[in-house]
Protein backbone atom coordinates (compact mmCIF):
# COMPACT_ATOMS: atom_id res chain seq x y z
CA UNK A 1 0.00 0.00 0.00
CA UNK A 2 1.38 3.52 -0.60
CA UNK A 3 0.64 6.25 1.70
CA UNK A 4 -1.78 8.85 0.75
CA UNK A 5 -0.30 12.61 0.09
CA UNK A 6 -2.57 15.45 1.74
CA UNK A 7 -5.66 15.25 -0.97
CA UNK A 8 -7.27 17.97 -2.64
CA UNK A 9 -10.16 16.52 -1.08
CA UNK A 10 -12.34 15.11 -3.94
CA UNK A 11 -14.20 11.53 -2.88
CA UNK A 12 -16.07 9.30 -5.09
CA UNK A 13 -18.43 6.06 -3.87
CA UNK A 14 -18.52 4.09 -7.35
CA UNK A 15 -21.44 1.90 -7.04
CA UNK A 16 -20.67 1.20 -3.33
CA UNK A 17 -22.88 -1.81 -1.78
CA UNK A 18 -22.36 -3.19 1.97
CA UNK A 19 -24.67 -5.36 4.01
CA UNK A 20 -22.24 -6.01 7.18
CA UNK A 21 -22.16 -9.64 5.55
CA UNK A 22 -25.69 -9.86 5.39
CA UNK A 23 -27.73 -10.41 2.03
CA UNK A 24 -28.74 -6.89 1.69
CA UNK A 25 -30.37 -4.25 3.22
CA UNK A 26 -28.00 -1.13 3.97
CA UNK A 27 -26.09 -0.01 1.02
CA UNK A 28 -27.07 -0.61 -2.49
CA UNK A 29 -25.29 0.57 -5.84
CA UNK A 30 -24.36 4.10 -4.36
CA UNK A 31 -22.55 6.69 -6.36
CA UNK A 32 -21.53 10.01 -5.02
CA UNK A 33 -19.32 12.13 -6.58
CA UNK A 34 -18.29 15.32 -3.92
CA UNK A 35 -15.75 17.88 -5.45
CA UNK A 36 -12.65 19.06 -3.22
CA UNK A 37 -13.79 21.79 -0.90
CA UNK A 38 -17.65 21.05 -1.05
CA UNK A 39 -19.93 20.96 1.47
CA UNK A 40 -22.08 18.35 1.94
CA UNK A 41 -25.01 17.01 4.14
CA UNK A 42 -26.35 13.40 4.16
CA UNK A 43 -29.84 13.46 5.62
CA UNK A 44 -32.45 10.44 6.13
CA UNK A 45 -34.25 8.43 8.24
CA UNK A 46 -32.56 6.30 10.88
CA UNK A 47 -31.14 2.93 9.38
CA UNK A 48 -30.64 5.07 6.03
CA UNK A 49 -27.12 3.90 6.18
CA UNK A 50 -25.58 7.22 6.36
CA UNK A 51 -22.96 6.68 9.21
CA UNK A 52 -22.07 3.22 7.32
CA UNK A 53 -20.75 5.81 4.70
CA UNK A 54 -18.30 7.43 7.05
CA UNK A 55 -17.26 4.32 8.03
CA UNK A 56 -16.72 2.51 4.59
CA UNK A 57 -14.76 6.20 4.05
CA UNK A 58 -12.42 5.93 7.35
CA UNK A 59 -11.97 1.95 6.26
CA UNK A 60 -13.77 0.42 9.57
CA UNK A 61 -15.10 -1.63 6.51
CA UNK A 62 -14.27 -2.50 3.19
CA UNK A 63 -17.01 -2.03 0.54
CA UNK A 64 -18.20 -5.42 -0.68
CA UNK A 65 -18.53 -3.92 -4.20
CA UNK A 66 -17.76 -0.87 -5.72
CA UNK A 67 -15.08 1.89 -4.80
CA UNK A 68 -14.35 4.88 -2.22
CA UNK A 69 -11.82 6.84 -4.09
CA UNK A 70 -9.99 10.00 -2.54
CA UNK A 71 -8.31 12.47 -5.09
CA UNK A 72 -9.25 9.20 -7.79
CA UNK A 73 -6.69 6.70 -5.49
CA UNK A 74 -8.68 3.31 -4.43
CA UNK A 75 -8.74 3.81 -0.49
CA UNK A 76 -7.61 0.40 -0.40
CA UNK A 77 -4.77 0.89 -2.07
CA UNK A 78 -3.43 3.36 0.57
CA UNK A 79 -2.16 3.00 4.04
CA UNK A 80 -5.32 3.20 6.55
CA UNK A 81 -2.57 5.33 8.81
CA UNK A 82 -2.47 7.81 5.73
CA UNK A 83 -5.69 7.86 4.95
CA UNK A 84 -6.70 8.65 8.66
CA UNK A 85 -4.22 11.33 8.86
CA UNK A 86 -5.94 13.12 6.05
CA UNK A 87 -9.68 13.23 7.42
CA UNK A 88 -10.71 15.10 10.60
CA UNK A 89 -13.89 13.39 12.54
CA UNK A 90 -15.99 14.19 14.84
CA UNK A 91 -18.83 11.62 16.02
CA UNK A 92 -21.74 11.64 18.31
CA UNK A 93 -19.63 9.11 20.59
CA UNK A 94 -16.45 10.21 21.28
CA UNK A 95 -13.81 7.86 23.14
CA UNK A 96 -11.35 9.79 24.90
CA UNK A 97 -7.58 7.93 25.61
CA UNK A 98 -7.15 7.42 29.49
CA UNK A 99 -3.91 9.81 29.44
CA UNK A 100 -3.81 13.74 29.78
CA UNK A 101 -6.43 15.96 27.98
CA UNK A 102 -3.66 17.47 26.29
CA UNK A 103 -2.75 14.21 25.35
CA UNK A 104 -5.95 13.68 23.75
CA UNK A 105 -6.46 16.95 21.70
CA UNK A 106 -2.59 16.76 20.28
CA UNK A 107 -3.62 13.09 19.28
CA UNK A 108 -3.72 13.56 15.46
CA UNK A 109 -0.90 16.09 15.57
CA UNK A 110 1.28 14.84 18.45
CA UNK A 111 4.20 17.30 17.39
CA UNK A 112 1.63 20.05 17.95
CA UNK A 113 3.40 22.95 20.09
CA UNK A 114 1.22 24.64 23.33
CA UNK A 115 0.49 28.10 21.65
CA UNK A 116 -1.36 25.67 18.55
CA UNK A 117 -3.20 23.38 21.06
CA UNK A 118 -4.32 26.29 23.57
CA UNK A 119 -6.06 27.93 19.72
CA UNK A 120 -7.49 24.81 19.31
CA UNK A 121 -9.38 24.63 22.50
CA UNK A 122 -10.23 28.33 22.55
CA UNK A 123 -11.82 27.62 19.30
CA UNK A 124 -13.63 24.67 20.23
CA UNK A 125 -14.85 26.65 23.26
CA UNK A 126 -13.60 24.15 25.68
CA UNK A 127 -10.90 26.50 27.59
CA UNK A 128 -13.21 27.56 30.51
CA UNK A 129 -13.88 23.76 31.36
CA UNK A 130 -10.87 22.75 30.87
CA UNK A 131 -9.18 25.59 33.46
CA UNK A 132 -11.29 23.81 36.12
CA UNK A 133 -10.43 20.46 35.82
CA UNK A 134 -8.40 18.60 38.36
CA UNK A 135 -7.65 14.60 38.50
CA UNK A 136 -7.18 12.45 41.50
CA UNK A 137 -3.60 12.99 41.20
CA UNK A 138 -3.75 16.58 41.39
CA UNK A 139 -2.72 17.89 38.13
CA UNK A 140 -4.58 20.30 36.60
CA UNK A 141 -6.38 21.46 33.35
CA UNK A 142 -4.48 20.24 29.92
CA UNK A 143 -2.46 18.24 32.19
CA UNK A 144 -5.27 16.63 34.39
CA UNK A 145 -5.97 12.99 33.25
CA UNK A 146 -9.49 11.15 31.54
CA UNK A 147 -10.49 7.82 32.42
CA UNK A 148 -10.85 5.38 35.06
CA UNK A 149 -9.06 7.30 37.85
CA UNK A 150 -8.73 10.79 36.15
CA UNK A 151 -11.56 12.95 35.39
CA UNK A 152 -14.82 12.19 34.49
CA UNK A 153 -16.39 14.55 31.59
CA UNK A 154 -19.80 14.67 30.24
CA UNK A 155 -21.13 14.19 26.94
CA UNK A 156 -20.91 17.55 25.74
CA UNK A 157 -17.61 18.51 27.54
CA UNK A 158 -15.87 15.10 25.57
CA UNK A 159 -17.46 16.94 21.99
CA UNK A 160 -15.51 19.86 22.29
CA UNK A 161 -12.30 18.16 23.14
CA UNK A 162 -13.13 15.86 20.12
CA UNK A 163 -13.58 19.04 17.92
CA UNK A 164 -10.44 20.84 19.15
CA UNK A 165 -8.84 18.06 18.20
CA UNK A 166 -9.75 18.91 14.72
CA UNK A 167 -9.41 22.11 14.75
CA UNK A 168 -5.58 21.27 15.68
CA UNK A 169 -5.21 18.38 13.59
CA UNK A 170 -6.28 20.73 10.16
CA UNK A 171 -6.94 18.09 7.80
CA UNK A 172 -8.43 18.55 4.14
CA UNK A 173 -11.71 16.35 4.80
CA UNK A 174 -13.74 16.71 7.47
CA UNK A 175 -16.49 14.45 8.44
CA UNK A 176 -18.87 15.60 10.68
CA UNK A 177 -21.43 12.80 12.33
CA UNK A 178 -23.58 13.90 14.65
CA UNK A 179 -21.02 16.71 16.00
CA UNK A 180 -22.79 18.90 18.09
CA UNK A 181 -25.35 16.20 19.30
CA UNK A 182 -24.35 16.26 23.15
CA UNK A 183 -24.48 19.93 23.49
CA UNK A 184 -26.95 22.31 25.00
CA UNK A 185 -27.72 24.89 22.15
CA UNK A 186 -25.66 28.31 23.58
CA UNK A 187 -22.39 26.53 23.08
CA UNK A 188 -23.52 24.45 19.85
CA UNK A 189 -24.35 28.34 18.66
CA UNK A 190 -20.63 29.01 19.48
CA UNK A 191 -18.81 26.01 18.40
CA UNK A 192 -21.18 25.81 14.83
CA UNK A 193 -19.81 29.05 14.26
CA UNK A 194 -16.24 27.67 14.93
CA UNK A 195 -16.96 24.72 12.43
CA UNK A 196 -17.97 26.99 10.01
CA UNK A 197 -14.46 28.38 10.27
CA UNK A 198 -13.16 25.34 10.45
CA UNK A 199 -14.95 24.13 7.49
CA UNK A 200 -13.18 26.41 5.01
CA UNK A 201 -11.50 24.93 1.90
CA UNK A 202 -11.88 21.75 3.37
CA UNK A 203 -14.07 19.01 1.95
CA UNK A 204 -16.90 18.45 4.06
CA UNK A 205 -19.84 15.35 4.60
CA UNK A 206 -21.84 16.41 7.83
CA UNK A 207 -24.60 13.95 9.32
CA UNK A 208 -26.98 15.49 11.41
CA UNK A 209 -30.43 14.43 12.90
CA UNK A 210 -30.96 18.44 13.39
CA UNK A 211 -31.60 19.49 9.99
CA UNK A 212 -31.30 22.94 11.22
CA UNK A 213 -27.59 21.99 11.62
CA UNK A 214 -26.96 21.19 8.07
CA UNK A 215 -29.25 23.16 6.42
CA UNK A 216 -26.86 25.94 4.86
CA UNK A 217 -24.22 23.50 3.39
CA UNK A 218 -23.35 23.78 -0.46
CA UNK A 219 -25.62 20.26 -1.19
CA UNK A 220 -28.17 17.73 0.31
CA UNK A 221 -28.04 14.17 0.17
CA UNK A 222 -31.04 12.65 1.16
CA UNK A 223 -30.60 8.61 1.70
CA UNK A 224 -32.61 6.31 1.86
CA UNK A 225 -32.65 2.19 2.30
CA UNK A 226 -28.67 2.60 1.05
CA UNK A 227 -29.66 4.82 -2.25
CA UNK A 228 -30.12 8.43 -3.06
CA UNK A 229 -33.32 9.17 -3.37
CA UNK A 230 -32.87 13.05 -4.05
CA UNK A 231 -30.44 16.07 -3.53
CA UNK A 232 -29.58 19.61 -4.32
CA UNK A 233 -29.50 22.63 -1.38
CA UNK A 234 -31.77 23.24 1.18
CA UNK A 235 -33.98 25.44 -0.98
CA UNK A 236 -34.44 23.30 -3.89
CA UNK A 237 -35.06 20.06 -1.78
CA UNK A 238 -38.00 21.97 0.20
CA UNK A 239 -39.47 23.41 -3.42
CA UNK A 240 -39.46 19.60 -4.37
CA UNK A 241 -41.74 18.69 -1.94
CA UNK A 242 -39.94 15.01 -1.35
CA UNK A 243 -38.59 13.39 1.73
CA UNK A 244 -36.68 16.13 2.69
CA UNK A 245 -39.31 18.47 2.48
CA UNK A 246 -41.26 15.70 4.59
CA UNK A 247 -38.89 15.26 7.50
CA UNK A 248 -38.17 19.16 7.15
CA UNK A 249 -41.58 19.71 8.00
CA UNK A 250 -41.40 17.08 10.89
CA UNK A 251 -39.15 19.04 12.98
CA UNK A 252 -40.56 21.98 14.35
CA UNK A 253 -37.68 25.17 14.53
CA UNK A 254 -35.04 21.96 13.81
CA UNK A 255 -35.85 19.29 16.18
CA UNK A 256 -36.89 16.53 15.73
CA UNK A 257 -40.20 15.48 17.84
CA UNK A 258 -40.23 12.94 20.42
CA UNK A 259 -41.07 9.81 18.45
CA UNK A 260 -38.19 10.44 15.70
CA UNK A 261 -35.93 11.00 18.90
CA UNK A 262 -36.31 7.59 20.38
CA UNK A 263 -35.96 6.03 16.61
CA UNK A 264 -32.68 8.44 15.93
CA UNK A 265 -30.32 6.07 18.00
CA UNK A 266 -28.68 4.76 15.28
Amino acid sequence: ATRLERPHGEIRFENVAFHYGKEGGVIDDFTLAIAPGEKVGLVGRSGAGKTTLMNLLLRFYDVEKGRVLIDGADIRAVTQESLRAQIGVVTQDTSLLHRSIRENIAYGRPEASEDAIAEAVRRANALSFIATLEDNEGRRGLDAHVGERGVKLSGGQRQRIAIARVFLKDAPILVLDEATSALDSEIEAAIQENLFRLMEGKTVIAIAHRLSTIAQLDRLVVVDKGRIVEEGTHKALIARGGLYADLWARQSGGFLGDAARTEAAE
